[in-house]
């Protein structure tokens, strides 16, 4: 088939779909006997740009697909296959990579980190922890980096798993850094967030749903230009996607508090890296770390979600009446 016409995509959409007539036309908003007058071909009424829209929107399908020009193999191949044109393969070497995230961060930037705390706060306050030697340039390129990060005025919004925080402070295995590096670091962390607006913190609870990748990757999100990226499983690669409608729902799902996963709210954030800090200060272990939260804070519960089952019986049960967000 040639797919000149709306209809004849409309139908195979459709048919790719595997859903009911009655399914379909609920999720694009329409009548079930428009939709079997298309099916049946029983009139000549192409579908609405509305509808045209809901159903990219739907499944995630490129806008030119209903353009005249886009028909046969190449419209078979817009709803199949990715489009090359919002997914990029970005293999660079390590000033290639560096050079790659200034230019996309390079006035904001709203990240997913995999790990606490962020390398450039690590990178600046403690030795390096992954030792390798590399050029003069990439030294600058690094130093570039962390000097915009620690503007007061950049603009920086950096989401952590609860868990990452908890392993940097008190984990015995994996651990590169020692007490008074993790101090100076959350101090470091603390002096940059605290009272400024420009710079929020979110620490999220990773065992309150599933999660997949959130807390094993970085994921930069630029809604403003439309792109996010992430790093591979192979170190030296980053995939970009351009893909408007799925950068706009990374960006909401976590920009939301009612639709991003169980969290800290950044202005408590900087008050539970105060108590963190204290706690190691002062050579408390994460039960009493724990406590002090579930005292001062409202996000016990999240923190005790965290705790092995085994330290759960040995804290108190999470006060009542507390936020999960």
């Amino acid at each position: 088939m040639n797919f000149k016409n709306s209809i004849e995509k409309f139908v195979e959409i459709f048919n790719r779909s595997n859903l009911s007539i009655s399914k379909f036309a609920f999720m694009i908003n329409k009548d079930r006997r428009t939709v079997t007058s298309w099916i049946d071909n029983h009139t000549n009424i192409e579908p609405t740009k509305e509808t045209k829209e809901k159903i990219c929107q739907i499944f995630r399908y490129p806008d030119y697909i209903w353009e005249d020009a886009c028909s046969g193999e190449e419209f078979l191949k817009s709803i199949t296959q990715i489009p090359q044109k919002e997914v990029r393969i970005i293999d660079e070497d390590y000033k290639g990579r560096l050079n790659y995230i200034i230019e996309h961060e390079k006035n904001r930037r709203f990240v997913i980190q995999a790990q606490f705390p962020g390398p450039m706060y690590r990178d600046s306050a403690v030795r390096k922890v992954y030792k390798h030697t590399t050029s003069l340039d990439i030294e600058e390129l690094k130093q570039e980096r962390i000097d915009q990060m620690l503007r007061y005025d950049y603009d920086t919004t950096e989401w952590y798993s609860i868990k990452s925080v908890l392993s940097f402070c008190f984990a015995s295995i994996g651990n590169f850094f020692t007490k008074d590096e993790k101090i100076k670091i959350l101090e470091l962390m603390y002096e940059l967030f605290n009272n400024n607006y420009n710079k929020k913190l979110f620490l999220f609870d990773s065992f309150s749903r599933k999660i997949y990748g959130m807390e094993t990757t970085y994921i930069s999100i630029n809604v403003k230009n439309k792109i996010l990226f992430f790093k591979s499983p192979i170190e030296s690669v980053f995939i970009e996607i351009r893909n408007k409608n799925l950068v706009e729902r990374m960006h909401k799902y976590y920009s939301s508090p009612i639709e991003a996963p169980s969290h800290v709210n950044f202005l408590e954030s900087v008050k539970i890296l105060k108590i963190l800090q204290d706690a190691l200060k002062y050579n408390n272990d994460i039960k009493q770390a724990y406590e002090t939260i579930n005292r001062e804070t409202n996000y016990g519960e999240l923190f005790y979600n965290n705790l092995s089952i085994d330290l759960q019986k040995e804290v108190s049960a999470p006060k009542i009446g507390q936020r999960r967000n």
